[in-house]
């Protein structure tokens, strides 16, 4: 039988009620700038998983404060910012959605202003941070940048603990599936791409090493993340720099089952974000389709492949896993537009029964 949008999905031991997912996409909305869920996050959140979402994810939750791309950003390096996203959790398990993390830093690409207030970089007199990466070259910003820093291997090992200690609060927070974020240009993505790793150790120079970073840091969450539960690793699949050395799809199919032998269940495939010269293809439905399903096709591993970029219809997501390019549909500013996008697709692909509609919500389904 050919699996479809309704199909679940077994990752480890955990059961994912259907292939669609909320994409992680950033709010900066804590109060305060202390890193903090607020009600913002939980409605937010939980409002998918009433719209049937198999998977709802949070936004990039950094791991340490200098790891936020904003100051308003997520974070969960404290308990404290565990038990502010308990009960947020726990609603959405009780909606029958999984619940599910993004862990990340945000590397030389931290310490921004919020999109609305212009996404510039923020010196420390304005609230910023010093930021941190592979090497002390900054991201190309026009105007004043935050001083990087190069990250010596005792940083490089502290964060990779700081991983390992937010992936062990979030567990403990209630999350069900962990993601590692490994792409648009932050941390882990400045580590693998030569275009931003020019180190000269064991942590830079050739794909062994440029991959060990980020490796380590899946590794380290899997071995506190529970067997049953899944872990996934999101990827940008090229940096879209045709005309100079960077990451590609074919590294990053190598990547992808070095990361299935590391402990990740499936690899999120998205795309760029680690220069401002890419040259991102049309933006269109489905644009970044393409390089999940080129990954699934040249993975050697049994990972699980996720596509995300311009998904916005019930069709083009159930095709996805019907022809077999991808295991999940990964939604996001169509959830943004739609928060009952799930529920709208089983009506109009006909599978009504394959959804639980809450019951207060009966009327109108």
């Amino acid at each position: 039988m050919t699996d479809d949008l309704f199909t679940p999905l077994s990752l480890a031991e955990t059961e994912i009620p259907n292939r669609v997912m909320v994409s992680p996409m950033c709010q900066y909305s804590c109060d305060d700038r202390n890193g903090l869920a607020t009600d913002w996050h939980f409605q937010h959140l939980t409002s998918r998983a009433v719209g049937g979402a198999g998977v709802v994810m949070t936004e990039a939750t950094a791991v340490e404060p200098r790891g936020r791309i904003s100051p308003e950003d997520l974070g969960i390096w404290s308990d404290e910012h565990a038990d502010a996203l308990a009960d947020t959790t726990a609603f959405i398990r009780d909606q029958g959605s999984v619940p599910a993390i993004q862990l990340a830093h945000a590397g030389r690409k931290a310490s921004t202003s919020r999109p609305w207030e212009g996404h510039d970089p923020l010196q420390p007199a304005d609230g910023g941070w010093d930021v941190v990466g592979p090497t002390d070259e900054p991201y190309p910003y026009e105007g004043d940048v935050p001083t990087t820093q190069a990250m010596t291997t005792e940083d490089i090992a502290d964060v990779r603990e700081s991983f390992a200690d937010a992936a062990r609060r979030a567990r403990d927070a209630g999350f069900q599936i962990a993601e590692v974020h490994a792409a648009h240009g932050y941390l882990l993505h400045e580590f693998l791409s030569p275009v931003t790793n020019t180190r000269d150790d064991e942590y830079g120079g050739s794909f062994e090493n440029r991959v060990r970073f980020p490796l380590e840091v899946v590794e380290a969450v899997r071995e506190v993340w529970p067997s049953d539960l899944p872990v996934f690793v999101r990827i940008s699949a090229t940096d879209w720099l045709p005309d100079r050395e960077s990451w590609t799809v074919e590294q990053s199919i190598r990547f992808a089952d070095r990361a299935a032998d590391a402990g990740a269940n499936l690899v999120d495939v998205s795309c760029g974000g680690i220069h401002p010269e890419q040259q991102v293809p049309s933006a269109g439905p489905g644009y970044q389709i393409r390089y999940g399903r080129q990954i699934r096709e040249g993975v050697e591993s049994d990972v699980a492949v996720g596509a995300v970029g311009g998904i916005t219809t019930p069709e083009q997501a159930d095709s996805l896993v019907r022809n077999d390019r991808a295991d999940l549909a990964i939604v996001g500013r169509e959830h943004l537009r739609d928060p009952y996008f799930t529920l709208h697709a089983a009506q109009q692909l006909g599978r009504e029964d394959e959804v639980e509609v809450p019951p207060q919500y009966h009327r109108a389904f």
